[in-house]
Order: structure tokens, then C-alpha cells, then sequence
């Protein structure tokens, strides 16, 4: 039996950066993932790192999680993560996007968030002059941006070795129990156990948490992009949409990552999502509409990624029912941005009892 003072299922980024943040304030640290770090949703998706348009209850998160780590990065990991302060503009399209706009920034300011800025079509077009005429508005967020998803998670990869986390990967957990205040995770052959339970499987971890008493709903799917070849610069903000799907950013080399929450089949046995052309085809429509000149550029390849959709499109954070245990899941397509803050949240939980952060809106108990 290996022993320690912290499990942590799950080598996706909230996972390393729990253990990261749990290894800094002194604990001994096993951390369990079952294929290889980053191998599903944190390391394949678009990379956004984006305050903008998160629901209510996130929005403290995410600008903490952006201004206080992925700004910092370099200071705080030894790694920059590939982060791109370009900003972030929703687009508004029509003149209902732009009253559904106005009610949204003003609904933010009275609550005392001022990071959304409503802007009209002559500013949208100053920041992309290329995009399409019809456009009639959008909402900026100046501080935004993306980052390098595979690279942000071997940044906290790389950082939790340091600071001493024995990380497993090939481990697959195949069952969890308590016994003599101790929690006991059996993966492959081998057994482990500590007082603390960090459940950050990912789209997996919705098993987890039924094993320790604390089910929850959620639904899993593939999670779809693309990228194009490469083309003439033309865009340097992270485009999304208001009444469309869409998520789009171009690269220092030219090439156009789109998405939109674009989702699709799972291959269960394989654990991969089951890349769907034909749905992807709306999405590409939704970006030739806003900027024509890219009908004559081809696609290079697409991808997809494994995630967890919660009920009510926000994740679990915080303690289970049973003593020591802690849970990190159910990121409904938008968990990148707040990897890192969720780590901090862990630790604060776990050393200090409380979070410095409100996250009532996220316990588990909410779908009893």
C-alpha cells in the first residue's frame, strides 16, 4: 500500500493544478491518471482563457483564475503556457444579440462586474476589419485571451514534479472505499490511500463520486474543432458568438482554430470522440458568414475531445458528503479557463476549510 496525505484522481488540469497547489502547502501528494496527462479534454480543447459571457456564479472564478494566475504564469509555473492577452469579443449580429447584450452589461454592472464593455459596429470593425458588414455590435473583454491547452498542462505538470507530487499515469482506478479514516483507491494492482480525496477525473468522474456517496447527473459527449490552413493574418482578438456557436481564433502562423461547444458521438470502449463532419459543417458556415474571403481556404484536420456536461451547465466544486473528500468535474465545455483557480479552491478547502471564492452555487447537493 503507497500511502500519502492527498490523492488526486485525474491528470487533466484541475487535477495537476490540485495536486500543484496541495504539494505547496506541504502535503504528500499521489495523483492517479488513467491514461496520460492531458490525454482528454484539458489538453485537445480550443484554449480559450475568457471571462466573457460565463454564467453569474463563475464569473469571480474566472477573472481570479485570469488575473491572478494566467497572467502570471511565467512567475507562477516557470511557464508562460503560450498565453495571449488579445482580448475577447462576443459578436452581435442582429438586432436582438444587441438588446440581449445591453440587458446582460447592465445586469453586470449593477452586480459591480465592469470587465464586459458593450461596443458598437464602428468599434467592432477597429479591432477586426475584416469581419462582415452586418455585424452590429459586440461585447469586448480587453484582458482575455487563449492559451496553449497541451502545454498549459505539462506547464502544471512539470511544476507539480517539482514541488514533489508522485504522478501515476496508466493508473486506472477501479475502485474507491473508506476504512479506518483513510481513503483506499485501488488502481491497476497497486493500492493507496491518504485521508484526502480529490476527485478530478474528468469526464470519468462522475463514477468516482457515486462510489463516495455522491451522484450526479451529468452527460458525456465528444467535444469538436478544426483548423484551418494557414492564411494571410487577419484576425487577432478570440471571436465568439451571441445567437450562433462560435469560436474562433487565428494563430501567430496563420492557422484558424474554430469551434462553438460544437458536440458530438463518444466512442465509449476507445474513450474518443467520434469526429462528426456534418456538424461541424454549420459552424464553418457560421464563419465564412462573418468573413467570407476563408470560403477558399481549406481545412486541414479536426479533433475532438471527452467532457462532462452537468444539468445546469456549471461544474462540481467542493466537498462530498463524506469526510476528506473533494470534487472537481462537470466543466460543460468551459473548465480550461478555470483549471487553475480550481486548484487554489482544492487547497483552501482541504488546508484552510473554507474558499476564499463563493462556490455554494457548485456543490454536488444540488442534485439531491
Amino acid at each position: 500500500m503507497v500511502g500519502a496525505d492527498a490523492l488526486v484522481i485525474g491528470g487533466g488540469l484541475h487535477g495537476l493544478s490540485s495536486a500543484l497547489h496541495l504539494a505547496r502547502r506541504g502535503l504528500r501528494v499521489h495523483l492517479l491518471e488513467r491514461d496520460y496527462c492531458g490525454r482528454h479534454a484539458s489538453g485537445v480543447n480550443a484554449g480559450g482563457v475568457r471571462t466573457l459571457g460565463r454564467a453569474l456564479a463563475e464569473i469571480p472564478l474566472a477573472l481570479a483564475s485570469r488575473d491572478e494566475i494566467w497572467r502570471v504564469a511565467e512567475d507562477y509555473l516557470g511557464s508562460d503556457c503560450g498565453f495571449v492577452p488579445s482580448g475577447q469579443l462576443q459578436v452581435l449580429e442582429t438586432a436582438d444579440d444587441v438588446a440581449a447584450a445591453r440587458v446582460r452589461v447592465d445586469r453586470l454592472r449593477r452586480l459591480g462586474y465592469a470587465h464586459e464593455v458593450l461596443i458598437g459596429p464602428e468599434e467592432v470593425r477597429e479591432r477586426v476589419p475584416r469581419i462582415a458588414e452586418h455585424v452590429q455590435g459586440g461585447i469586448w473583454v480587453a484582458g482575455d485571451g487563449y492559451a496553449w491547452p497541451y502545454g498549459a498542462v505539462m506547464a502544471f505538470h512539470a511544476a507539480a514534479l517539482r514541488a514533489g507530487v508522485g504522478i501515476r499515469e496508466g493508473a486506472e482506478v477501479s475502485r474507491v472505499w473508506r476504512q479506518g479514516g483513510q481513503w483506499h483507491v485501488r488502481a491497476g494492482d497497486r493500492v493507496f490511500s491518504a485521508p484526502v480525496l480529490v476527485n478530478a477525473a474528468g469526464a470519468w468522474a462522475h463514477r468516482i463520486a457515486g462510489q463516495v456517496g455522491d451522484p450526479a447527473p451529468v452527460q458525456v459527449d465528444g467535444l469538436m474543432l478544426m483548423v484551418t490552413q494557414r492564411t494571410a493574418h487577419f484576425l487577432d482578438p478570440v471571436l465568439g458568438g451571441s445567437s450562433r456557436p462560435l469560436s474562433l481564433k487565428q494563430f501567430a502562423n496563420g492557422t484558424v482554430v474554430i469551434g462553438g461547444g460544437l458536440r458530438c458521438g463518444l466512442d465509449a470502449a476507445r474513450r474518443a470522440a467520434e469526429v462528426d463532419l456534418m456538424t461541424l459543417w454549420p459552424s464553418a458556415r457560421t464563419v465564412v458568414g462573418l468573413f467570407p474571403h476563408l470560403a477558399a481556404v481549406p481545412i486541414a484536420r479536426a479533433w475532438g475531445g471527452v467532457e462532462a456536461f452537468t444539468p445546469d451547465g456549471i461544474p462540481v466544486i467542493g466537498r462530498g458528503r463524506e469526510e476528506g473528500v473533494v470534487h472537481a468535474f462537470g466543466f460543460s465545455a468551459h473548465g480550461f479557463e478555470l483549471g487553475p483557480i480550481v486548484g487554489r479552491i482544492v487547497s483552501e478547502l482541504l488546508c484552510d476549510g473554507a474558499s476564499r471564492l463563493p462556490i455554494e452555487a457548485f456543490s454536488v447537493d444540488r442534485f439531491r
